[in-house]
């Protein structure tokens, strides 16, 4: 260990993947200057990232305070190379991973004004290095291998927090988990799943509901199909908690599903706002409609307790180089993905 730290020279120059809207695929390899560590920071050597739909959005235009020249991504895992003055020189040398989220603030029932993520406006992870808060770190799952850690931060946090801290999940309870195939949604699955509920989930894809179904859940549904509430009902006489990110007019189906007293938790609207909804439906079925996000240091550090008591890995679609990321990203955009992108960086 000592002979590896000892011949590790500081590069000045690293390769990254940066926005730049003025380029048809609005993304390239480009190489970025390293900044100095402040005394707070580390410099990790990334060996994988994975990709977010945040990352697609930023290629298209609709992320907020976007800026070309920023490095995108916000999962990823790799070697500490560096630290910063006030940091633990036993980092060095240690496999970790990254919590993307940061300055969530002392109340845990919500972000403060200064909260932001990995990936833009600040430089991510999709590049050969990452300087980083120290506060950040945490050990890589034992279990897990590059690939499987770079895919775990962002969707693992939101998962759980969606879950088990607004959703308040139990093994006693019938879950439906929506739209499985995305990261978030395929480790909702597998938490309920461990938590020991009776788990059930959704999904336009039959050939992704397959894959659900080898993962131990108790039913699947396709919602093309016109009668799948129906059939859901017939079959469970409502769900408990419904986990959900596309909200948009499905949001009516979602209460029709719902057991008296059910809770929909929604951690996303990319089908946009709902023209309107079975207001008389909610307050009669005393129905609670709950907004979560990304989760704090304290979830950060549950979801880590949680995957590793239970052995969980995030399930990786496919993995690309560097020098590929474009055709990462143009299958993000797609949809066709079950699980994480993800990019081998060295």
């Amino acid at each position: 260990m000592e002979l590896v730290i000892f011949n590790f020279i500081h590069p000045n120059i690293l390769k990254a993947l940066v926005l730049d809207r003025e380029l048809p695929d609005a993304i390239k390899i480009s190489d970025v200057s390293l900044p100095d560590l402040n005394v707070d920071q580390v410099l990790i050597q990334i060996k994988s990232a994975a990709l977010n739909h945040r990352d697609e959005w930023c290629r298209q235009g609709l992320y907020p305070n976007l800026k070309d020249g920023v490095i995108l991504g916000s999962d990823g895992a790799g070697i500490v190379k560096e630290v910063g003055g006030q940091v633990d020189s036993k980092w060095i040398g240690q496999e970790v991973i990254i919590n993307p989220a940061m300055h969530w603030g002392e109340n845990q029932r919500a972000q403060g004004s200064d909260f932001r993520i990995l990936g833009m406006p600040d430089n991510g992870t999709i590049a050969q290095y990452l300087v980083v808060a120290s506060d950040r770190l945490h050990h890589k799952p034992l279990h897990m291998n590059w690939h499987e850690a770079a895919a775990l931060p962002l969707a693992g946090v939101t998962a759980y927090r969606a879950l088990i801290v607004q959703g308040k999940a139990k093994a006693s309870k019938k879950i439906l988990v929506t739209g499985f195939g995305g990261g978030v949604a395929q480790m909702a699955v597998q938490f309920a799943l461990s938590l020991g509920a009776e788990v059930y989930t959704s999904s336009s894809s039959d050939s992704k509901l397959e894959e659900a179904k080898k993962l131990g859940v108790s039913g699947v549904y396709n919602y093309n199909h016109e009668n799948w509430v129906k059939d859901a009902l017939k079959e469970t006489g409502g769900f408990d908690l419904i986990i959900d990110s596309a909200m948009g007019d499905t949001l009516d189906n979602l209460i029709n599903a719902s057991a008296p007293g059910a809770r929909i938790v929604f951690y996303g609207a990319t089908q946009g706002n709902p023209k309107g909804f079975n207001t008389r439906k909610v307050f009669w079925n005393q129905i609670k409609l709950i907004g979560s996000t990304m989760g704090s240091d304290t979830d950060f550090l549950n979801m880590l307790k949680f995957v590793d008591e239970n052995r969980l890995k995030p399930i990786v679609d496919e993995v690309f180089s560097l020098e590929n990321s474009v055709a990462a990203f143009n299958k993000m955009k797609s949809g066709n993905q079950l699980g994480k992108l993800v990019i081998q960086v060295s």
